[in-house]
């Protein structure tokens, strides 16, 4: 009896998820979707996911890798000259 109430109570606590197809969608669209997740390491799945619930007002959490992104990302990177690399010191003799 009490399993059963249990399995009940945690089935309407439980949310809907649903499901959406998006027909003739351009494929320029979809490509730059692909990219943006790719930047961010999502499948484009789940980074439309972020943008609709984004678009809609419901905002998740960022994380730290989100927010380096954010203040770091392609957009606002520098190109770096890197020096040339140089002899280290002799390692120490141990005769």
């Amino acid at each position: 009896m009490l399993a059963t109430r249990y399995r009940q109570t945690k089935a309407q606590t439980r949310s809907p998820v649903a499901t959406l197809t998006i027909r003739k969608l351009d494929p320029a669209v979809k490509e730059q979707l692909r990219v943006r997740a790719a930047r961010r390491g999502h499948s484009i799945e789940e980074e439309a996911r972020r943008i609709l619930s984004e678009s809609c007002g419901r905002s998740r959490e960022e994380n730290p890798a989100d927010i380096a992104l954010r203040l770091f990302g392609d957009e606002h990177g520098v190109e770096l000259e890197l020096p040339a690399r140089e002899m280290g010191r002799e390692p120490p003799s141990f005769a």
